[in-house]
């Protein structure tokens, strides 16, 4: 959307509900995001363009630092799992909350919620260490690339992987359409999966044109810059990187 225009606040539901298009997975994330909008008053378009799929795979326990990077993530953790005598690492607010509820309450949250606020926290201190990074298989090389640079000896293990549900995509067609006055990307896969999801169902154009005249959230730089990487421009991106505080910048931005 244009800087500084408004969406027509009559698109996709009434003119004091405008709709919201929303893609995270179908679990308790997802209905606690339209929760969170329909507390907004806004109408949520839930259209869950990742889904989850364990690999099986365990964090190693002979790290001197672990690593997660999401609540899901330490959802997966085994309940017989122990990091031993690891400083265990949480990179948000939600990941630490997980990883207290399963008795692993981390050591180190940093204050900025991203792989680069990590490696500030980290990066003193690292130096000859052995890093435990347990995430998905769509971690940003941002954080391995760092804990190299500032010395120490990474390990990834891959938790879940994160796909692309093949019935998903009906966010593609309503944008194309007109239908919404806002989306919310809540990660690079989510700007990626919805051009994938568009050019499956054969309608990438038209979404791409919807996307103009919708307002477009980012919940952080990182994934702004995928989405600019696709053409599409951002228009709200938080100082938090929350979909808490990512749904009321979008929402503010809606209001007249």
């Amino acid at each position: 959307m244009t800087e500084g225009s408004g969406a027509d606040p009559g698109v996709g539901a009434s003119a004091e509900r405008p709709r919201v298009a929303l893609f995270r997975p179908d679990d308790e994330r997802l209905a606690s995001a339209v929760a969170t909008l329909e507390g907004l008053g806004v109408d949520p378009l839930a259209d869950p363009l990742l889904a989850i799929e364990p690999s099986g795979a365990v964090p190693r326990t002979d790290a001197d630092y672990v690593v997660l990077t999401s609540k899901t993530g330490a959802d997966l953790l085994p309940a017989d799992w122990s990091p031993g005598g690891a400083t265990v690492c949480a990179i948000g607010e939600r990941t630490a909350e997980a990883l207290a509820a399963v008795g692993h309450p981390p050591d180190v949250v940093p204050e900025t919620y991203s792989s680069t606020g990590l490696l500030a926290a980290l990066e003193d201190r690292v130096a000859g260490a052995r890093v435990e990074v347990a995430r998905s298989d769509h971690g940003s090389a941002v954080l391995l690339d760092g804990l190299d640079a500032a010395g120490a000896f990474h390990h990834e293990t891959v938790l879940y992987r994160l796909v692309r549900p093949e019935e998903a995509g009906e966010s593609t067609d309503a944008v194309a359409a007109g239908e919404v006055a806002a989306v919310l990307f809540t990660s690079s896969l989510t700007v990626e999966h919805f051009l994938e999801a568009a050019e499956a169902r054969g309608g990438l154009d038209g979404a791409m044109t919807g996307l103009e005249r919708t307002v477009v959230g980012a919940i952080g730089e990182p994934t702004r810059e995928t989405a600019a990487a696709h053409g599409i421009a951002v228009d709200v991106v938080p100082e938090t990187a929350s979909f808490e505080a990512l749904a009321r910048a979008v929402v503010d931005r809606l209001s007249p």
